[in-house]
């Protein structure tokens, strides 16, 4: 009787093809895995790193949009070991997508309400529209970042009687900021930066409360260092009187995964849309890829402050959206 013997090409399963199958899965998910490798690695190292690391971690969790796609290139080609660099990464992107920063509820009585909004409206052209938003949302105290020198004098014609307290740096494009506010206000020294950053200490109903606008320079792939000074700046303000309740708002070109950002947090800041349960909604960039952007407006409070019903305002006329949160002051730490 004849004995036929298999040929393992005939069923495309030979060592020919098994080989060429996964050089292919590895050429494809190899890059993928390594571009999504540098940036994990930079958050795992609690450092941003150099261009276009920072740029990148903006936009962390949608790495796992290239690790999935890797991974599936992998499993198609039966390549194991980069199956399991994929699932590593699928990993280290699912813990750090957690929240960052403490929570928990203040101690002490409430001693005073207060709503805040911030709102960076795009060298000035969205004045109307925040001025809009101011009059229908009354919050107690506004925030507003690039507002040249026609929003500063809008400001004034149209809120001056309900906002009779002020704090400005003037400047034309991106470099004037306003804090406009109904409680009464004494001057700090605000924060020294490229664009402006005015700083106050409101009468709260008795309670004095320091007010900080942020807005460092954003990370331009030639100023990075730029970028990672001013917020330097910006923690070495929130650390510098831990004992007076702070509100430190604003448009903070940051988001929870860029290390310069996080070690603001670490002054024992925390962040009031996260409180409300709003942690990663996105607030840039509004008008062109809203569904896929970064949570780099934030509105960050001292332990003294209990916050809820975060807000996310969709302004025309600029790529950041506003945000409004309600804050209760306590006293006694």
């Amino acid at each position: 009787m004849d004995t036929a013997t298999a040929d393992p090409t005939a069923t495309g399963d030979g060592p020919g093809r098994t080989g060429g199958r996964r050089r292919f899965g590895a050429w494809c998910a190899g890059p993928l895995f390594a571009g999504v490798s540098v940036v994990v690695g930079c958050r795992t190292a609690d450092t941003d790193g150099i261009t276009p690391v920072p740029q990148l971690l903006a936009f962390l969790p949608w790495l796992l949009v290239p690790t999935a796609a890797g991974l599936l290139f992998t499993l198609a080609a039966r390549w194991w070991t980069g199956a399991v660099w994929g699932v590593a990464l699928l990993g280290l992107l699912a813990w750090f997508i957690e929240p960052y920063g403490k929570t928990g509820d203040p101690s002490g009585p409430p001693v005073a309400e207060l709503r805040v909004l911030t709102s960076n409206v795009e060298f000035g052209q969205a004045t109307g529209a925040l001025i809009d938003a101011v009059r229908r949302e009354e919050p107690d105290v506004v925030f507003v970042q690039e507002c040249e020198y026609t929003c500063d004098a809008a400001l004034r014609r149209e809120l001056t009687d309900a906002y009779p307290h002020r704090q400005a740096v003037a400047g034309g494009g991106s470099e004037g900021s306003v804090v406009l506010s109904r409680f009464p206000l004494r001057a700090t020294g605000g924060v020294p930066g490229t664009m402006g950053m005015p700083g106050a200490v409101a009468d709260v109903d008795g309670h004095p409360v320091r007010l900080q606008l942020a807005h460092p320079m954003p990370p331009l792939p030639d100023q990075v260092g730029l970028w990672q000074r001013e917020l330097g700046r910006l923690r070495d303000a929130a650390a510098a009187d831990r004992d007076t309740p702070t509100v430190l708002a604003g448009d903070f070109n940051a988001s929870q995964d860029h290390a310069a950002f996080r070690r603001i947090l670490d002054t024992g800041l925390r962040d009031a849309a996260r409180l409300d349960g709003a942690d990663r909604t996105p607030t840039w960039p509004s008008r062109t890829a809203p569904a896929f952007g970064a949570q780099i407006d934030h509105v960050l409070v001292s332990e003294d402050f209990a916050a809820r019903r975060a807000r996310f305002l969709d302004l025309p006329d600029t790529d950041h959206r506003a945000l409004v949160v309600d804050l209760t002051l306590h006293a006694g730490r």
